[in-house]
């Protein structure tokens, strides 16, 4: 199960694999405080596409689709959070005020379609060798 949850919100048991995916620290918080399995800077958008959104509602159609398409072409940068979610719960921590328009959800949304098609195989060529 992947989650998305503020970084400022209290750490919770059912939270998993707390994982930082924001470009740049969080205002307020101390290191030593977040309990994270991890900070990947890497899997946040880049610079300049978080600096185009700058968190206006108007352009999350397109933000959204431009992250997408990063992430797409670096999966050596998500591919370890694919592991950590089939381990169990992946909260993915990020500091924006919106909860629902930001780079976590659309990562969450991304590594959820990836999981899927990590799935079994479901067409017949696959399934050779497996059926008697």
């Amino acid at each position: 199960m992947i989650q998305c949850k503020r970084v400022y919100e209290p750490i919770a048991a059912s939270d998993g694999q707390r994982v930082l995916v924001d470009r740049l620290w969080p205002r307020g918080c101390r290191k030593d405080n977040l309990a994270l399995a991890a900070w990947l800077r890497e899997v946040a958008p880049s610079n300049s596409l978080r600096q185009q959104f700058c968190h206006d509602p108007a352009l999350f159609d397109e933000f959204r689709l431009l992250y997408r398409a990063e992430l797409a072409a670096h999966p050596e940068h998500w591919q370890g959070l694919l592991a950590l979610a089939e381990q169990g719960t992946l909260t993915l921590l990020f500091a924006a005020r919106e909860t629902q328009q930001n780079n976590a959800q659309v990562l969450a949304e991304f590594l959820e379609e990836e999981l899927e098609r990590r799935g079994e195989p479901s067409s017949p060529v696959c399934y050779q060798g497996l059926v008697d």
